[in-house]
């Protein structure tokens, strides 16, 4: 392996072109996007975030997602260079907690070093450039050579630019091991045999309004009530990340950070791990800040990681294809973020924009049907609906999330053959469900109602278009407009009624 990764450093051939990608996760995209008056949405810039997901030879998995800005150029790097830095002989199933947290370290070390060390002759000619023009002239002033360097340095300036954040998720000996940079996430759901779900978020952000992180700046000399009061740091809301050369080299240029006595943003990780998987039932989540912004922005930030989880369990119920979960998890976000700018309500302003959004999934030993359901294919339907609450609270705050959980049986042909919809929910599959959250000050209970009567029984044969070209229904509301009626019956003596007349 030593070899391999020697022989790796000397060709241009990508880092990772020979490690094998793990099927047992699934990854979503979507990129940035700014809603007009009109409520079309425009990309504010090319997609920024990555992600990698590998598995070694010796059962070790490796997965990583990671938020650029000012730029893909280092998220690009760091999702080739660091599993190079991991999968290529440096992790055994003979390594301790010790040697992983160290190897982890030393690993984002290296893959920071390395990005330098490959814009080092662009950070030269940058730098010769600015000794030969004339300071604090303006561009139309210049000379037609000098307006070319000037237009060169623009260019290097924009080469050298931005930086990224990253969570990265390591299993090895049936070990969970965390390393986090900045403003991502990782939340890990945990489902035991009576049907509690426990959502732990594992580590906090790297912001001004981490505490931990607020010492840990203090100690370097900065005023911390000066920290606390501030959002972006160097431009960006995140106190550790990688690359980002100019706050790394030149900090004593920004106001906020001149007083460190040393560097103040790092990209040293903060590690967490190894907590044991062995029995463990449930799925990994490792979340772009964008992802997690864009849901607080429409719903509120008490109940993110919950609703988050909701979502997911949902469309583990319903599809068979990871892909096709953390796809679809990611498109639901984006359309809620949409409908809450949409709504024009309290939330709406804050919804405006959004960054790129990745989220990955990682199973573990989760259930998941053999193909996909649809609400014409056998599967009970019980929405995710997950209302927040504008103010903070440390009391217990009970919140209905509605999962959707597949019928029994086989499908053919989009019918089900085995059992009818008004029958049980599978075995080890419950529409009742706890989620219990570890590291915030919110619990909030999942559970659904109804029989599926709304549902007729369908045939074993698809249902064959009349003359028309219609099918009958297979959808009976007579129950809905029996409750609405006795719901709502002042209404409709004053309004005239509804439903069917």
């Amino acid at each position: 392996m030593a070899a391999q990764r020697r022989s790796l450093m000397q060709t241009q051939q990508s880092w990772t072109d020979d490690l094998p990608i793990c099927h047992l996760c699934g990854v979503g995209t979507a990129a940035n996007c700014m809603y007009g008056s009109d409520g079309k949405s425009t990309q504010m810039h090319p997609y920024e975030d990555g992600h990698f997901r590998f598995r070694s030879e010796d059962g070790c998995f490796l997965y990583g997602v990671f938020n650029g800005f000012d730029g893909s150029r280092v998220a690009n790097f760091v999702a080739q260079r660091l599993p190079a830095e991991l999968l290529l002989g440096q992790l055994n199933s003979n390594n301790s907690d010790a040697d992983v947290r160290r190897i982890l370290l030393q690993a984002f070390d290296v893959v920071e070093k390395s990005y330098f060390e490959t814009i080092d002759d662009a950070l030269a000619e940058k730098a010769n450039l600015q000794s030969q023009l004339p300071e604090g002239v303006p561009f139309h002033q210049l000379s037609p050579q000098n307006q070319k360097l000037s237009e060169r340095l623009d260019l290097l300036k924009q080469e050298v630019s931005g930086g990224a954040t990253a969570v990265v998720a390591l299993i090895l000996n049936q070990k969970l091991y965390i390393a986090n940079v900045g403003t991502n996430r990782a939340l890990l759901c945990k489902s035991s045999i009576d049907g509690q779900n426990q959502v732990i978020q594992i580590g906090q952000a790297h912001t001004t309004e981490n505490e931990d992180e607020i010492q840990r700046l203090s100690q370097l000399g900065l005023d911390a009530h000066r920290l606390r009061s501030t959002v972006l740091v160097a431009g960006q809301t995140s106190t550790r990340r990688i690359g980002d050369y100019r706050v790394k080299f030149n900090y004593t240029d920004f106001e906020l950070l001149s007083a460190a006595k040393n560097k103040p943003i790092i990209a040293e990780p903060e590690i967490h791990g190894g907590q044991s998987l062995e029995g463990v039932t449930g799925f990994l989540l490792l979340l772009s800040e964008g992802l997690i912004k864009a849901l607080e922005a429409a719903h509120g930030p008490e109940q993110a990681n919950q609703e988050i989880v909701a979502i997911v369990a949902a469309e583990l119920a319903q599809q068979g294809s990871l892909e096709a979960v953390a796809q679809s998890v990611v498109e639901r976000v984006k359309r809620i973020h949409h409908d809450a700018f949409a709504s024009g309500r309290q939330r709406a302003q804050q919804c405006s924009r959004h960054e790129d959004m990745t989220l990955l999934i990682r199973t573990l030993n989760y259930p998941q049907p053999d193909t996909a359901l649809t609400p014409t294919q056998g599967g009970r339907i019980y929405p995710v609906s997950v209302p927040y609450s504008n103010s903070q609270s440390t009391s217990k705050t009970s919140v209905t999330l509605s999962l959707v959980m597949p019928s029994q049986g086989t499908l053919t042909n989009g019918t089900n053959t085995a059992s009818t919809l008004d029958e049980g929910t599978p075995t080890g599959q419950s529409p009742t469900a706890t989620l219990q959250s570890t590291n915030t000050h919110t619990q909030s209970s999942s559970s659904s109602s109804g029989d599926g009567s709304l549902f007729r029984q369908r045939g074993s044969q698809a249902a064959q278009p009349d003359e028309t070209g219609r099918v009958p229904p297979y959808v009976d509301f007579t129950q809905f407009y029996k409750l609405w009626g006795a719901d709502h019956s002042d209404s409709q003596n004053t309004q005239g009624g509804l439903g069917p007349q």
